[in-house]
């Protein structure tokens, strides 16, 4: 019993990560990017989770659906989620030099008082064309500084699918072994400013 506790406490604390893709596309390349960092956080990084939450079920903003300080309950299902987050993974296209609308959507919702994003570290992703959705990134900076998220700074991490050698199969799942350990490290660098924010926290 004492060696157990003994191994708790030597343990790392498990940062919990909700990734968040901003393309509804059933086979979004973004969304592959999130499904492969959850699965290089299961294989060979010790003390990181990552849940997908869903942000397609979100109703558009309307401050009608606020009712005495409580929201409809797929929303208030969503800012929960945000809430219990350590920190977040955004996947999202570029979408007109921008981010998508349901992104904004979703993120506009868990704004909404309390502001269930502040003070935690996020890390995102983009995979398109050209830039490789890079532009998308800038924007989702700017509305993180509103928001009171800490963003990581490096490693920056932009995709461009269409370039060759193929970097995702035909079911859209990412293959490409340096693409995945760019991932990789841009996991690697959240962890790092999670835990040292969620040090500064206790």
């Amino acid at each position: 019993m004492q060696a157990a506790a003994m191994a708790a406490l030597a343990a790392p604390p498990v940062i919990k990560v909700a990734g968040l893709c901003g393309s509804l596309r059933k086979g979004s390349y973004n969304r592959g990017l999130l499904n492969a960092a959850m699965e290089i956080c299961k294989d060979s990084i010790t003390g990181m989770e990552i849940e997908y939450v869903d942000i397609s079920p979100l109703p558009f903003l309307n401050t009608d659906l606020e009712v005495n300080g409580t929201y409809p309950p797929v929303v208030e299902a969503f800012r929960k989620k945000i809430d219990e987050a350590d920190c977040f993974l955004f996947a999202s296209p570029e979408y007109n030099y921008s981010i998508t609308g349901p992104l904004k959507n979703a993120i506009d919702w868990a704004s909404r008082p309390p502001n269930v994003w502040a003070d935690k570290a996020a890390a995102m992703v983009s995979a398109g064309g050209g830039f490789g959705g890079g532009r998308s990134q800038y924007h989702l900076r700017q509305i993180g500084v509103f928001l009171d998220l800490h963003f990581i700074n490096k490693p920056e991490f932009f995709l461009n699918v269409f370039q060759q050698p193929p970097k995702f199969d035909s079911d859209g799942v990412l293959t490409d072994e340096e693409t995945k350990q760019r991932l990789r490290a841009v996991l690697l660098a959240l962890q790092a400013l999670a835990l040292k924010l969620k040090g500064k926290c206790e």
